[in-house]
């Protein structure tokens, strides 16, 4: 489907449903209208066709074509919008509905702004696999949220590295942003969903819910420990959101990644309504673990 043809979803939202402004309990009637209504105040109705990408020095386009992130990055995105279109088609919910369909277009979008981007500046990209309507859409729209706030939490601080470092110019910068921007409310509007759909589930699907949300953490886990195979061109590397310093830094430490990753993940979710959840076990363990690393 071309950019062109992505249809955008019904948004509109009754101005009644409001959260107010007092305390907010997890799993309330007001915490659901407040993350969804978050999600879809804040929509940017930017269209990838239309995004003016600059013109590179022949350096600099070097750099960014060489970066070995390209075909993840896309196939990544195709999986994302079809994990979240699909759990969405099974909402009952109106405005928990609109959403994640909201949600979902916005995961297809991103892969049309990847897809121009690797037109623009002649990437290639290996041939994409056929994507599978997947079986167990809540499943699949778990994957996909856990697995953003780990590639998001890293993203950020990348995306700040990248750009003090002088590796993207000032111009890519500003033109990807909102790109960077959608994943925090993505990550944001996820994570209330889980604590939300945890208090409302019937009390018989608790356990079998909890079970689903280790086995998910466990699957990430075993996937970025290993390679990723690249559909004809040897293999690519499926963590480059967290190990990406050395193509992006200029000897950038780990300890010094660490802290921007936290300082930015602390900046861009910040901005946000102080009632909402925000994601704590990537930032939690990255706390931890900095401990231990010299800078």
């Amino acid at each position: 489907m071309s950019s062109a043809a992505l249809p955008l979803p019904d948004i509109a939202v009754d101005a009644r449903l409001t959260p107010g402004n007092g305390p907010i309990r997890y799993g309330s009637e007001a915490h659901k209208i407040l993350f969804c209504r978050t999600l879809l105040d804040t929509f940017d109705p930017y269209k990838p066709a239309v995004i003016d990408w600059p013109k590179l020095k022949p350096e600099e386009q070097a750099r960014i074509t060489a970066l070995p992130i390209w075909d993840i990055a896309v196939q990544t995105e195709n999986r994302a919008g079809l994990n979240v279109c699909t759990y969405a088609e099974e909402i009952s919910d109106p405005l928990l509905k609109k959403a994640v369909e909201l949600n979902g277009y916005e995961e297809r979008r991103h892969r049309h702004v990847l897809s121009n981007l690797v037109e623009a500046y002649g990437i290639k990209l290996a041939p994409e696999p056929a994507y599978d309507r997947p079986r167990d859409p809540e499943w699949a729209f778990m994957v996909t949220g856990y697995s953003e706030c780990i590639d998001s939490f890293f993203a950020f601080g990348l995306f700040e590295t990248a750009k003090r470092s002088g590796f993207f110019p000032a111009e890519l910068v500003d033109t990807f942003e909102p790109v960077v921007h959608e994943e925090g409310r993505h990550i944001l509007f996820f994570v209330n969903w889980v604590a939300w759909w945890r208090r409302n589930m019937p009390w018989w699907r608790r356990p079998y819910f909890e079970a689903k949300v280790l086995a998910v953490w466990a699957f990430l886990v075993w996937e970025r420990l290993g390679i990723a195979k690249d559909v004809g061109n040897g293999e690519q590397d499926n963590n480059f959101t967290v190990n990406g310093a050395d193509h992006l830094g200029d000897g950038i430490s780990v300890g010094k990644l660490m802290e921007t990753c936290l300082a930015e993940n602390d900046r861009r979710l910040g901005i946000y309504d102080k009632r909402l959840k925000r994601p704590r076990f990537v930032p939690f363990m990255i706390r931890q673990i900095r401990r231990f690393i010299p800078n």
